[in-house]
């Protein structure tokens, strides 16, 4: 069966950028937190610069993910992709939870900032993520998913900070800072926790969820000729390309051309979903089922 590696490419190429824009203003962060004595700055650049990490290898997992099947992986590579957005999750959890832990240090003891200087930062962060989002965005693999919230996180972040800056050149209130860190990294957490929910479904080989596997079973069970239906497995390999094997028990005065009508047909039920891999075992009444176990 050929195979489209257009998403990878696109997705590689997506990754790509993130990395690249995310590196550059980590470089930018540091320095400017410095500068600004700003808690929200300086925290989020040391979480942009374990992000660049990850980032770095999500693109690398991607680009693996293109490579061809192989003895050793006979259903190519494409499962690497979600250990890139693994990576990048855990390392995102990890940079907000560092996050919250310095914010509510300086919630307790605030302290005063440059904020005119918070205001410049705040103008470029924006137009450097915000750069980045538009083109993750487009990309649909889990991977990019989490990155994008990764990304968006930073977005939020630097209006955040923009706001509270500018509240702060009227008022004297420092504690603005800290108190929009924390606001924003409870939202991305549960956001982001919700992706490696979806990746770890992928894991565990659960069933798409696009896919309804008792009214396939029933369509099959009602094409001519078809008797039974077992040993039905579906799951998917990135959450994009799907895999699906299932044993089809056929009348026993059954034909080659039936027996071909019918495998014709299962692979119309699938058309709308994404399944890259279909197997349709046969078997005719009365024969033993060969496999081995569920």
């Amino acid at each position: 069966m050929p195979h489209d590696h257009g998403h990878s490419h696109r997705s590689g190429g997506n990754l790509k950028v993130a990395f690249f824009l995310n590196f550059a203003f980590t470089i930018i962060e540091i320095i400017g937190g410095l500068w600004t004595n700003s808690i929200a700055i300086l925290t989020d650049a040391i979480h942009d610069a374990g992000d660049t990490a990850s980032l770095g290898l999500a693109w690398y997992f991607e680009k693996l993910s293109e490579r061809g099947r192989t003895p050793r992986h006979t259903f190519g590579f494409k499962r690497y992709r979600l250990l890139g957005g693994l990576i990048t999750g855990l390392v995102l959890v990890a940079g907000l939870s560092f996050i919250l832990w310095q914010s509510f240090q300086r919630l307790l003891n605030p302290e005063p900032v440059n904020a005119h200087g918070m205001i410049a930062l705040a103008v470029v962060g924006i137009l450097f993520n915000g750069a980045a989002v538009l083109r993750v965005r487009k990309g649909s693999s889990l991977t990019e998913k989490v990155v994008s919230w990764h990304l968006i996180e930073d977005v939020l972040g630097w209006v955040a900070v923009l706001i509270g800056a500018g509240v702060m050149t009227i008022w004297d209130l420092p504690i603005i800072d800290p108190i929009l860190s924390i606001l924003i990294a409870l939202f991305v957490l549960w956001n982001v926790g919700r992706n490696l929910k979806n990746v770890a479904k992928v894991f565990l080989q659960t069933t798409p969820e696009s896919f309804d596997l008792a009214e396939f079973e029933k369509n099959v069970n009602g094409l001519p000729g078809v008797t039974e239906t077992h040993h039905t497995h579906v799951w998917s390999l990135d959450g994009e390309s799907h895999v699906l094997t299932t044993h089809v028990v056929m009348n026993a005065n059954s034909d080659r051309d039936g027996i071909l009508q019918v495998k014709h047909r299962i692979r119309q039920l699938l058309d709308d979903h994404d399944f890259t891999h279909v197997t349709v075992d046969v078997e005719l009444s009365g024969e033993s089922c060969v496999s081995a176990g569920e």
